[in-house]
């Protein structure tokens, strides 16, 4: 049978897997598209910061890695503006079918999880919502004890000749990333001196706030659609989300801004 559009895309297979909770409210159905977008593009952002970590390992030339960086920036504006599309949906359209989520949670979204693993927000927590041994288990445990971008980029510094500290190269992966004032000198070198490394940290920390404004729309959302009410599956809802905020994934980035000098 020849290779059609459909069959190569799984088009039948893909349409069928909106499944309702409820007896037919008409809004569930943009709440599970809007969700399952969200995964696929997670799935996308993880296969291309994988393959940026790679040409750094490699030690090929940084530029190879400034489409994929560029292209996650721009996953990451659509899936802002896909809160647009979910705040369509009023709070009592959502309450139409809450109650048949039962304990189901965007909180536990795995792929989100590895997403801030690799970004080097490493929290056990988070694996421990998962039955030890389990599929998603390893898929998580196996990005919470890889380095993360930042790492990779670090050791892809010592071999272009930067002194980074040896504590900083061999500080275990399962940590979250932590600001240097060490790094941050031979950050600033770099923004002086070798104008395609500062283009490829302009581009991380238009990643990280990427990722901020995300978490900024996803707060507003719930908060507009629950107020302060318990999250689906028990978590605390826009309380435990307002935690995330502000938080820097590359925190060296946003310290240096105060040093620049002319």
């Amino acid at each position: 049978m020849p290779l059609t559009y459909h069959s190569y895309l799984k088009i039948e297979e893909l349409l069928s897997l909106q499944q309702f909770r409820s007896p037919g409210e008409h809004d569930e159905m943009l709440f599970i598209v809007i969700h399952q977008a969200y995964e696929l593009w997670f799935k996308q952002i993880l296969h291309e910061l994988d393959h940026i970590s790679r040409i750094m390992e490699q030690q090929q030339d940084i530029q190879n890695a400034f489409h994929s960086t560029k292209r996650v920036l721009t996953i990451m504006k659509v899936l802002v503006h896909q809160v647009d599309i979910l705040e369509t949906m009023t709070p009592l359209e959502f309450l139409s079918f809450r109650d048949y989520l039962e304990s189901a949670s965007g909180f536990q979204s795995y792929q989100w999880r590895e997403l801030e693993y690799k970004l080097g927000l490493k929290s056990e927590i988070h694996l421990r919502r998962f039955p030890e041994g389990s599929d998603i288990y390893l898929k998580m445990k196996e990005r919470y004890d890889a380095p993360s971008l930042w790492h990779t980029f670090m050791v892809f510094l010592k071999y272009t000749g930067y002194n980074i500290p040896e504590e900083i190269l061999v500080r275990p992966s399962h940590l979250s990333t932590q600001s240097s004032p060490e790094v941050q000198q031979i950050l600033l070198n770099i923004y002086k001196n070798n104008a395609t490394l500062a283009r490829f940290c302009e581009l991380m920390v238009d990643l990280d706030e990427g990722i901020q404004e995300w978490r900024y729309r996803h707060v507003k959302m719930v908060e507009r659609t629950i107020g302060f009410k318990t999250g689906t599956g028990g978590s605390a809802g826009v309380e435990y989300l307002k935690k995330s905020l502000f938080t820097p994934l590359f925190p060296d980035l946003w310290e240096i801004r105060s040093s620049f000098s002319k």
